[in-house]
């Protein structure tokens, strides 16, 4: 008996395409060094931060809005200056910054895992099911992503969690769509017909099969959903309904310099605004590098 092979996209050769396509490009190159740096100030950021912002044992109020380059009382130089309540600045972004990437990582690969086990689902079963989740994606992506997050952190609450499920909640549909999309085009191939006659299981199939040929897609949305997750969890802590006072992020630092913004006093929110752009920024270039470099239509 002759065996049948069933073709898979090789998940060792998606990588090398994109890591190549993102070397070709100078300014997608630099983005990509500076995401790596931003995760890995991110990681060690308890060991690098001259203090930690949010213990009272090491904040004084006495050193509170001292300007970048000042000195404290216990002769420390901060040279980001302090804030309102006397934390170094330096510290409070290195702190923030480890919250907001984890709250756009780890919102997005969950958000990635439901939104493409429901895409599949939605493509292979057609019919029925497949109308059905598509219409709850179609009612979650007809309202804007902060008006849903808003609704349901003001139900649930603040805290990190909840505006981590709230973004969840406001994404898992992008995911679905583009992966019923992705699949409904593979389903029609020969190696699933394939796969069938087998007897393979249709987990086998779904996520075995037609998951690995619709990685592309997938791996671009992921990268821009990222930042978008960022950028929702900073809007939603800066209106003072994402996470409270005790979760340091970006979007809450620059919340907490905005009244005195106008007054002199511009590092409290213009330095960890300069830090968020330039993490949006530069993940949002390597996701449009990947854009180019995965989507045929898009090469020269």
């Amino acid at each position: 008996m002759t065996a049948i092979s069933l073709p898979r996209l090789n998940a060792d050769s998606l990588a090398t395409r994109a890591l190549n396509g993102i070397l070709k490009s100078p300014k997608a190159t630099i983005a990509g060094i500076c995401c790596i740096l931003f995760v890995v100030i991110a990681v060690i950021g308890p060991w690098i931060a001259p203090q930690n912002p949010y213990d009272l044992m090491q904040i004084s109020i006495m050193d509170a809005k001292l300007s970048p380059g000042s000195q404290s009382m216990a002769g420390a130089t901060y040279w980001l200056g302090t804030d309102g309540q006397g934390r170094d600045m330096l510290s409070a972004m290195i702190y923030g910054l480890r919250t907001s990437l984890a709250v756009g990582l780890v919102s997005g690969i969950v958000a990635l895992g439901i939104g493409t086990s429901l895409g599949l689902i939605a493509a292979y079963y057609g019919g029925r099911v497949d109308t059905l989740i598509m219409r709850l994606v179609d009612l979650m992506l007809g309202f804007p992503t902060i008006l849903v997050a808003l609704m349901m952190l003001a139900l649930i609450g603040q805290g990190l969690g909840k505006v981590m499920a709230a973004l969840v909640l406001v994404q898992w549909a992008l995911f679905a769509r583009a992966v019923r999309g992705a699949a409904l085009v593979e389903k029609s191939k020969e190696y699933v017909e394939a796969a069938t006659c087998l007897g393979l299981s249709k987990g086998r199939i779904l996520f075995g099969h037609l998951l690995p040929n619709c990685l592309p897609p997938l791996l671009v949305i992921a990268t821009l959903q990222v930042a978008n997750a960022i950028s929702a969890e900073a809007t939603l802590s800066f209106l003072g309904i994402g996470l409270p006072i005790t979760e340091p992020s970006l979007g809450l630092l620059i919340s907490n310099g905005y009244e005195v913004l106008m007054s002199g006093q511009y590092w409290i929110s213009v330095y960890p605004g300069l830090l968020l752009v330039a993490l949006v920024f530069s993940i949002n270039i390597v996701g449009d590098r990947l854009r180019e470099v995965l989507n045929p239509r898009l090469q020269r």
